[in-house]
């Protein structure tokens, strides 16, 4: 039975600037009023408990949906999630969330069944599999891009944890990856290959959410991929109400993914400063919504966010602008949650009026719903996994930059920085 939701209670820096990549990934984050730090700090407890309990406890695999509720859910695990709740457990032994010593042994068994017992070609991983077996699910592809959320979240903990066996685990699953199987001979690295059909058609040759995936190939120790394969992707730009950036008429999260680890705050390639980029992204979405207002009354500058997530039918792609998919009134708040960094006013503000307004309706064991529509009642049964994750994720990096200042000590990632051209944007002196 439906029920109706109620109201409850760039810098100008010289093109020679270089980055002292030394120097420059500690957190530039600005304390938060502390009523806007204490709700931050519920909402990533709540999305962290997604992940702690909803990951296998002896291989560390994360399921790809939780249940609003708490309940049981099917089996099937994505590497993506499992990739974010790597990352998470660094987050909660920061933030002394677990016992001492849980969240260390989770990510050691974790890492170890990913290098030792989970199946893979040439390093990269299934997009879905059985939580506690790891066999492929649903006849899915190899995936790179999912994949590479896995990577980064490996990453995270060997960086993370003073533990010489999770660096060594998360140290040889990341070279191991055999980064030109999938580039084959170039320019673009592939979307990844099925057993049936062999290497599928898409690559990644346009901008998208697939930037940590460029950096992690190009500067990886061994099978790199060339440094001028970041270059070779489309950046089209689109325009909406006066603010042009870089776009693929694709969901937000393309906007997100990448800056959940990597810090791409001052600093520019020859193409773009793509942290002022996905703030404009932001800024042109939450405009957008404001204008469906005219058509769903709900939509405002204060409650607004559509992208990839679940829907009265099922998974859904959609949001804007352009307007795309099924779009029906309903609200994501990973939208606002993945985009915390970029706008952190306007993204706080929409987070604690959703909770505020709407209260137990959208609140449930792990957070905010993935989705929900206050005309018609709905909200979503199920949590997407990564959906959650992007929320914690940058929820901390807008508090502290935490998973910014840790993933960024992998020299790896700086070294494909500089290989590219990243400049400093920062005023000098």
């Amino acid at each position: 039975m439906l029920w109706k939701l109620t109201l409850g209670t760039a810098g100008a820096a010289s093109a020679a600037a270089t980055i002292d990549f030394d120097n420059q990934w500690s957190s530039t984050a600005r304390p938060l009023p502390p009523q806007d730090d204490a709700f931050l700090d519920e909402l990533e407890r709540a999305c962290f408990r997604l992940f702690w309990e909803n990951a296998h406890p002896q291989t560390g695999q994360v399921k790809d949906l939780a249940r609003f509720d708490g309940g049981e859910i099917n089996p099937v695990s994505s590497i993506a999630a499992t990739g974010f709740g790597l990352s998470a457990l660094c987050l909660a032994d920061q933030r002394e969330w677990l016992k001492p010593g849980e969240a260390r042994e989770r990510a050691r068994a974790t890492l170890r069944f990913l290098a030792r017992q989970m199946p893979h070609k040439h390093g990269f991983y299934f997009h879905f599999v059985d939580w506690k077996t790891g066999k492929r699910q649903w006849r899915c592809e190899v995936s790179s891009i999912d994949s590479a959320i896995l990577l980064c979240g490996a990453l995270t903990c060997r960086q993370y944890f003073n533990d010489a066996e999770i660096q060594d685990l998360a140290g040889r699953i990341y070279d191991r990856v055999d980064w030109q199987w999938l580039y084959r001979d170039g320019p673009f690295l592939g979307h990844g290959w099925t057993p049936e059909r062999g290497f599928l058609a898409s690559q990644w040759d346009t901008y998208s959410e697939h930037m940590m995936l460029y950096l992690l190939a190009i500067g990886a120790n061994r099978k790199a991929i060339p440094a001028d394969a970041w270059n070779a992707w489309k950046r089209p730009r689109s325009d909406h109400e006066g603010l042009n950036y870089i776009d693929t008429q694709a969901p937000l999260f393309i906007h997100q993914y990448a800056h959940a680890w990597v810090d791409f705050r001052n600093r520019r390639d020859e193409h773009a400063d793509y942290f002022e980029n996905s703030t404009l992204a932001t800024q042109a979405h939450r405009k957008f919504c404001a204008r469906l207002g005219t058509e769903f009354p709900h939509y405002s500058e204060e409650l607004w966010g559509i992208t990839a997530s679940e829907s009265p039918k099922g998974y859904a792609v959609w949001g804007g602008p352009p307007r795309m998919g099924p779009i029906d009134g309903s609200i994501v708040p990973s939208a606002a949650g993945g985009s915390l960094p970029f706008l952190p006013k306007e993204s706080l503000q929409m987070l604690r009026t959703a909770r505020e307004r709407y209260g137990n309706y959208i609140w449930g064991r792990y957070g905010l719903a993935d989705a929900f529509n206050p005309a018609t009642g709905w909200v979503a049964r199920n949590h997407v996994a990564i959906n959650t994750g992007i929320t914690l994720m940058m929820a901390e990096n807008a508090r502290t930059g935490f998973f910014w200042e840790t993933f960024m000590k992998n020299r790896e990632i700086t070294t494909a920085m500089q290989r590219v051209g990243f400049r400093s944007t920062a005023p000098l002196g």
